[in-house]
């Protein structure tokens, strides 16, 4: 294994191989295992349609000799993917009420004060709920395997960009 992470060109098809893996296990649980994300799923999903892109730019830019172009871009994904780590431990909270979540994804709604009102938000109200996990893998929730997975996908990231520049 550590020779397979010896080369920055290494780390970054690693990087884009796991995040590309990721978002097809979620489409994949979504689309044909009937698990519907909630609204924090669905942002949690940003960083890896970002860092798709991103990965291969940094490949297109050590190809052309622009070892520091790959690295800003390699390194940039990774900042994303840690940001989006917080929001995977923002979510787990959530989940294991540590602390209430955003109003439009847990359920909680303002009262109407007439029936108009209460017709309108009927309509608008999101069904999944973020405070609730649709699936626990290993006694984990998805949003806080999303935890582990997009700090190590940061760290492989810094390492790359680091070894680039």
């Amino acid at each position: 294994m550590q020779d397979l992470l010896r080369r920055p060109e290494q780390q970054i098809f690693l990087f884009l191989v796991v995040c590309a893996t990721v978002l097809l296990l979620a489409l994949g649980l979504e689309h044909l295992g009937g698990y519907l994300p909630c609204e924090l799923c669905l942002k949690e999903r940003y960083a890896y349609y970002a860092g798709i892109p991103m990965a291969i730019g940094a490949s297109a830019s050590i190809s052309a000799g622009r070892s520091h172009w790959a690295a800003a871009l390699i390194g940039l994904a990774g900042l994303g993917l840690f940001a989006n780590a917080g929001l995977g431990l923002y979510h787990a909270g959530i989940e294991w009420h540590w602390w209430t979540g955003p109003i439009t994804c847990t359920g909680g709604s303002a009262v109407a004060t007439d029936a108009g009102d209460l017709l309108n938000s009927l309509q608008n109200q999101n069904v999944v709920r973020c405070d609730q996990p649709a699936l626990k893998v290993l006694g984990l929730s998805l949003a806080a395997w999303n935890m582990p997975i997009g700090l190590g996908l940061a760290a492989l990231a810094a390492l790359a960009a680091r070894r680039l520049v």
